[in-house]
């Protein structure tokens, strides 16, 4: 799995003019599955991203997790993130998981990342046109991956 958290102090979701999800303060978090991603990268990931310390605290060092700013997530599926470039000018996309594989996988994270943070996780639709609105904060960017956990 490959995610981009992006921290936010707002982001929303629109599908077909009707906005899927919106937060304020909290992580905008983009989730690329591919076949070979386990439920065992989606706990370490899920772990992963609701204990990632990037908030301000009273001497604006990022020392405060999600939980701690009262944040929200808005999850977003995104195949992209596992775009080969190497060859040509069109990326390729075969690493992606298929929907039969990512679906339950996706849906699992929001459950898991839901429960970890207690409340709920908002969304987009999985394999929808959707439209992302953010304000990055920072901006801060982090790119992790299941694949480099060491």
């Amino acid at each position: 799995m490959r995610a981009v958290l992006q921290r936010v102090t707002q982001a929303s979701c629109t599908v077909n003019g009707e906005i899927t999800g919106a937060i304020e303060t909290g992580f905008l978090l983009l989730l690329g599955i591919e076949d070979a991603d386990t439920l065992e990268d989606l706990d370490w990931l899920a772990q992963k991203i609701i204990g990632m310390r990037v908030f301000g605290d009273e001497n604006g060092m990022m020392n405060k997790a999600l939980a701690d700013v009262s944040g929200d997530i808005l999850l977003i599926s995104q195949f992209t993130l596992f775009a080969a470039t190497k060859k040509g000018n069109r990326p390729g996309f075969t690493r992606a998981a298929r929907p039969d594989v990512a679906i339950p996988l996706y849906e699992k994270m929001i459950e898991k990342l839901s429960a970890l943070l207690g409340k709920k996780v908002k969304t987009g639709i999985f394999g929808a046109d959707m439209k992302i609105a953010l304000l990055n904060d920072g901006p801060v960017t982090i790119l992790i991956d299941t694949k480099n956990k060491e």
